[in-house]
């Protein structure tokens, strides 16, 4: 089996796994609990968060609150920092973040969407002119799941302040963490992350936030992650995320490199007379999104599948939508012929040079076949 779905899910990293197992089979206490297993998971709780967050973050500036995913995080961020006038996103967003906004314009909110380029990173110019002195909040994701494009976020949040210093800023970093290399900026209000891109389990996930801004918690109850989100922590899968952050930065330059290659490799022997590629030149090289055009993208998925190669046609999130064309991809300026066909290639450092051959032999077959049944 070739595994190129990565953006949606990766293989847990066993070494992590064996590291975290204790916290599930023996330190099983609840963390709130007084007596001493109890105690001594909250300082274990506390060494996760101070792990992870210094990887992407001044400590001194930035806090942060464990979450049972990157949707949740997500939500939490717009829910609590999206409270009044209006709030700017953009089309290309992760459904966590588009859902919300929509959710949000049915209880009233004004809620503003950019543009996007045909590569999937936001209309710069556009975003900024939806941005008045009644903003409350701004989202723009880190990397496009959908396309692999990379938005300059630092820049981007450096002018939204710079029309509305009140606005908070807020990105869906989940393709971005532990795979691309940044520090959060001052301008960063809010950032969220989840453990099962990179390694660990599903499940969990964090939100970002800067230190000194004041936050309503989304969800209420026992007031754990100082009042922030309630709900017994789980510290394996916790435990588990710090050992997966730390171990990816550890290797994140020889990570990349090796990406970079593979993604480049199965893009050149991917026959360009069947695939139309989608994904920019600059994008994250964890991503490489194409379309054979004039067929359906879930047929040549389940033909893969059948022939040993496991790859997405978008956001696997917005699979269970059922509709036939992604939004994003659409928003992207492409015709449904284009949006049908799409396919999307996702990598690890798992992943082989020999792996990206023999995918790209795979998929040349399927579509060259496909063409000419319908010829």
């Amino acid at each position: 089996m070739i595994y190129l779905d990565n953006a949606a899910t990766t293989k847990p990293d066993l070494e992590c796994l064996k590291a975290a197992e204790k916290y599930l089979t023996t330190e099983y206490f609840n963390p709130s609990a007084l007596y001493k297993g109890g105690y001594g998971l909250q300082c274990e709780l506390r060494e996760a968060r101070e792990k992870i967050l210094s990887l992407i973050a001044d400590a001194d500036k930035f806090g942060l609150v464990f979450t049972s995913c990157g949707t949740e995080a997500d939500n939490q961020a717009l829910f609590c920092g999206g409270k009044r006038g209006n709030i700017v996103t953009t089309l290309g967003e992760h459904s966590a973040v588009f859902a919300a906004a929509n959710e949000l314009k049915q209880r009233g909110l004004e809620v503003r969407f950019a543009n996007i380029n045909a590569d999937g990173s936001v209309d710069i110019s556009h975003l900024l002119s939806l941005v008045d002195d009644k903003t409350s909040l701004v989202s723009v994701i880190h990397v496009n799941n959908e396309t692999g494009a990379i938005n300059d976020i630092f820049k981007i949040a450096n002018a939204v302040k710079a029309k509305n210093k009140f606005t908070l800023f807020h990105s869906d970093g989940v393709q971005a963490f532990g795979k691309l290399r940044f520090k959060l900026t001052a301008d960063v209000d809010l950032y969220s992350v989840s453990a099962h891109k990179i390694g660990g389990l599903k499940g969990c996930g964090a939100l970002i936030k800067r230190k000194n801004l004041v936050i309503k918690p989304h969800l209420y109850g026992g007031g754990q992650e100082a009042g922030l989100r309630s709900g017994t922590e789980n510290v394996f899968s916790i435990k588990n995320f710090q050992f997966a952050a730390v171990k990816r930065y550890a290797n994140l330059t020889e990570n990349y490199q090796k990406v970079c290659h593979i993604h480049s490799l199965l893009w050149s022997k991917l026959d360009k007379s069947l695939f139309t590629r989608i994904s920019p030149a600059d994008c994250s090289p964890y991503v490489l999104s194409v379309s054979a055009a004039g067929l359906r993208g879930e047929t040549i998925l389940h033909e893969a599948d059948d022939s040993g190669l496991i790859i997405g046609t978008g956001s696997a999130c917005s699979s269970n939508e059922k509709k036939r064309f992604s939004r994003t991809i659409l928003a992207c300026g492409y015709g449904e012929e284009i949006a049908d066909g799409v396919l999307r290639l996702s990598f690890s450092s798992e992943n082989t040079a020999e792996e990206a051959v023999a995918a790209a032999e795979i998929l040349n077959k399927l579509v060259a076949n496909r063409k000419a049944i319908m010829a």
